[in-house]
């Protein structure tokens, strides 16, 4: 099946554990090589670009946060070397961070331990969007499971993914029924393979696997359960 996608649009992948989400990702990333159809954003094949080139152009976000021992600075700026303490806040502030580090006892010269315990892991999302925002990709895939926090941080989390999905290119692995409802394109995988795709309305009027997994909430299992 050939997935094409224009810039600036958001695309959903959804389908449940196991069906091949992360598979489709390491092949935007080249990390494997399509065996059949394509994958084009605005009309060019990314196998047309050299794989370093390709992935240069991504910025991730990923339900598995990744920060170093080092400053919440150093952190951030992780998403851009060189950049100015201005835009190091102003990234901050767009991931609804800056809050949170202008109230530990070192601002943003905090130390991470190792394992960057000191900090909650909502708070690690929040850094990790930040770091991306700064980065400022051409291209973003997401995870945007925020599964292990609080409600009010959840809340901060989805409005600094708005943020930084705004006017972006954004591959979405899906997990909530609002991402899913909003998508540009959703592209519904199974045992490894895209088997449907779509927009939420064109899915659901096909009355297929999409429109099952999405009626599943009304019939005591929800999305989440099926689409994880």
């Amino acid at each position: 099946m050939n997935i094409d996608v224009k810039s600036g649009q958001t695309v959903a992948i959804v389908g449940p554990t196991g069906a091949g989400k992360t598979t489709l990702v390491n092949l935007l990333m080249r990390f494997y090589e399509i065996e059949g159809g394509r994958i084009t954003v605005d009309g060019m094949d990314i196998r047309d670009l050299k794989r370093g080139a390709l992935r240069s152009i991504f910025g991730m976000v990923l339900q598995d946060t990744w920060l170093f021992n080092g400053t919440i600075r150093d952190n951030i700026v992780y998403g851009r070397e060189g950049a100015g303490e201005d835009e190091i806040v102003r990234a901050a502030r767009a991931a609804h961070a800056d809050h949170f580090i202008r109230t530990l006892p070192e601002g943003y010269d905090t130390v991470l331990d190792e394992e960057a315990s000191n900090i909650s892991q909502g708070q690690k999302q929040l850094l990790t969007i930040a770091r991306a925002i700064l980065a400022d990709p051409a291209i973003l895939i997401l995870d945007e499971a925020t599964s292990s926090v609080d409600t009010r941080t959840e809340v901060y989390i989805q409005k600094a993914m708005i943020n930084l999905m705004h006017k972006r290119t954004s591959f979405v692995i899906a997990h909530r029924l609002s991402t899913i409802r909003d998508a540009d394109l959703i592209l519904v995988m199974n045992e490894g393979r895209v088997i449907e795709k779509g927009s939420h309305r064109e899915l659901l009027a096909q009355q297929g696997f999409y429109a099952d997994l999405y009626n599943s909430q009304f019939t005591g299992a929800s999305l989440e359960d099926r689409v994880g």
